[in-house]
């Protein structure tokens, strides 16, 4: 198990990622006190890390935390099958305001593509 301050997390946070990933976890201190623990997902050794993933996607977009776009990413999803998802757990796929609607749209259009062939996603 290693350490690394909050300055050390900001100056060089892929230091602290290579750490998790090859230790079993990361340790980080905040004035000499622990504050959080940083864990590759790897390291974790859950039997279904892609259901783990997906479930992640799923309560960062439920939390208002990432677009529905972003949350495909986290679960390595097509966006046209994480919109389906989450349509069928009946998650609004809209947010508050102009720029939730603008992201949603543009989520949907890069959806279309996708089921049009473009498959970029």
């Amino acid at each position: 198990m290693q350490t690394v301050n909050i300055r050390q997390l900001k100056t060089n946070p892929s230091t602290a990622l290579a750490a998790a990933r090859a230790d079993d976890m990361v340790v980080v201190m905040n004035r000499d006190h622990p504050q959080a623990l940083l864990v590759d997902l790897e390291q974790l050794g859950v039997p279904d890390l892609p259901a783990v993933r997906v479930a992640l996607a799923l309560a960062l977009f439920r939390g208002g935390a990432v677009s529905a776009g972003f949350a495909a990413r986290v679960a390595g999803k097509p966006l046209a099958e994480m919109l389906a998802l989450l349509a069928s757990q009946g998650l609004a796929l809209t947010g508050e305001g102009r720029a939730a609607a603008d992201e949603a749209h543009a989520d949907l259009r890069r959806g279309r593509d996708w089921l049009a062939g473009g498959r970029g996603g």
